[in-house]
């Protein structure tokens, strides 16, 4: 297949379903790792069309879901701030703090500014030499290059009122974490194609291998998910335990050597909370100490009070949301008391229904 809509072909879609019911023979969990493949299950239904045996888990596939509270109360803290504008990605500004949103800050007069590019935020810089201009880089390994070229751009313009607040996470960490929880359920993963075809697949055999579990590559039309689960059972019903790529056409086992120098250069691996979840271990990127002038998190330290709330922050919404415990795949959104009631896109209570990737957004719009 060539094509886009060669995916999304019905007969293509039939005759995986077809096969995937022939291999099934026991119980099966798969989780996929990213939200835009969660979208496309919901959005086309995959689930029904699949065997009982078969179910399927939710990940934490969504960086807008996992950046912790704590992050989004100093993005707050730093848009309040007369000298600041600070720029952000469309679908933080209704993520919600300990208190507020960005949305709330920017209509009680905070100059904050939504983009579609890190590389605006550079322009901006440009424009407004007297202001500080803060991007809230969120992300995986998919953006956390273009953030660095936005970085490396500024760097070269010597825009000295030009910094990223970051809160950037990594994948193989997250999996390995699912995996080691003593409540996990998941049998098999797909890996997230977009990831991969930046960082590669060497990460994932280590945990394949380790853990004993089958990990695909997979992308994200109708037909790549259903090849994916389809490879994944295979796996699972002979007792294999490997890396596949079923997805080629976008991901080379390599991955992206320039993008993954860039990130070699400029960032450096860390302990990273994710919201819901906790801290995973070196689990997140920062700027490395080279660039630790354009880090706004360094650049403007907290005051004793803006500290102290960000410190109580993890804790804060965790009795309400159980977001963690679905993207762990624990639980399902039908789990949930709030969702659909108290909790709507236009009413979040937690992060993933405020993303255009959460699983929850995702169940609320499709199901």
């Amino acid at each position: 297949m060539k094509y886009i809509d060669e995916y999304r072909d019905t007969e293509q879609v039939r005759s995986l379903v077809r096969a995937i019911r022939k291999v099934v023979t026991k119980p099966w969990h798969i989780m996929e790792i990213c939200g835009g493949q969660t979208h496309a299950i919901a959005r086309y239904r995959l689930e029904e069309m699949l065997p009982e045996k078969v179910r399927l888990l939710h990940g934490p596939g969504c960086p807008v879901c996992v950046t912790p509270v704590g992050i989004i109360d100093r993005a707050l803290g730093l848009a309040k701030r007369p000298d600041v504008i600070l720029a952000s990605f469309g679908d933080m500004m209704r993520v919600p703090g300990s208190r507020e949103d960005l949305l709330r800050v920017k209509a009680h007069g905070a100059d904050v500014r939504m983009l579609y590019s890190p590389l605006d935020a550079v322009d901006l810089a440009v424009r407004y030499p007297d202001k500080q201009i803060v991007f809230f880089a969120i992300g995986f390994e998919t953006t956390a290059p273009v953030h660095m070229m936005a970085l490396k751009e500024a760097i070269r313009r010597k825009l000295d009122n030009f910094s990223l607040l970051t809160s950037l996470f990594m994948v193989p960490p997250a999996i390995e974490a699912i995996l080691t929880d003593a409540g996990s359920r998941v049998d098999g993963f797909l890996t997230a194609g977009h990831v991969c075809a930046i960082t590669g697949n060497e990460a994932y055999h280590h945990l394949a291998a380790r853990y004993k579990t089958p990990m695909v590559v997979t992308g994200f039309e109708p037909a790549d998910l259903l090849y994916g689960i389809y490879r994944c059972l295979l796996q699972l019903e002979a007792g294999i335990y490997k890396v596949e790529n079923a997805y080629k056409r976008a991901v080379p086992e390599e991955g992206n050597p320039a993008a993954r120098a860039l990130m070699a250069e400029m960032l450096e691996s860390c302990d990273q909370e994710w919201r819901g979840i906790g801290i995973i271990p070196q689990s997140g990127m920062r700027l490395q100490e080279a660039f630790a002038r354009y880090d706004a998190a360094r650049r403007f330290p907290l005051s004793a009070d803006e500290q102290s709330l960000c410190d109580s922050a993890p804790s804060v919404g965790r009795e309400r949301c159980i977001a963690g415990d679905i993207m762990r795949g624990i639980k399902q959104t039908k789990d949930c008391p709030f969702f659909g009631t108290r909790c709507t896109p236009e009413h979040p209570v937690g992060a993933p229904m405020v993303s255009s990737e959460g699983v929850c957004a995702a169940y609320y719009k499709y199901k």
